[in-house]
């Protein structure tokens, strides 16, 4: 099972981009997905939320200008970023909740499931 993030990428300040990550493997369910990112020299921080059922949550600094949602069927999870400043400047993760299969037929269920990063820089 894997997470495969795209979409990052530089842009103006004002400016949008859209990223996304694909589920893939053999995977039961997938619960909560989310968006985090990570500055220099910060800690990972939660952008938004999606739950299986549709309910969002966001940052403070995503309020407004960030719009997370998903496609259960094609197993992804979008992030819809305008508005964009210096300050969104970061690496950023898709993370989920699911549970998949393991080779020998077994379930596991897995809490923060990391994709890799994907870079999104904004220039002033």
């Amino acid at each position: 099972v894997q997470l495969q993030a795209s979409g990052g990428g530089l842009v103006q300040a004002g400016g949008s981009l859209r990223l996304s990550c694909v589920a893939s493997g053999r995977i039961l369910s997938i619960n909560d997905m989310a968006w985090y990112r990570q500055a220099p020299g910060k800690q990972r921080e939660l952008v938004a939320r999606i739950s299986s059922g549709g309910l969002t949550t966001y940052a403070d600094s995503a309020k407004g200008r960030f719009t997370i949602s998903r496609d259960n069927a094609k197993k992804t999870v979008n992030l819809q970023m305008n508005s964009l400043k210096p300050e969104d400047t970061a690496v950023y993760y898709c993370n989920v909740d699911w549970g998949y299969y393991m080779a020998d037929g077994s379930i596991v269920q897995q809490k923060d499931y990391w994709g890799q990063g994907t870079l999104v820089t904004v220039s002033s």
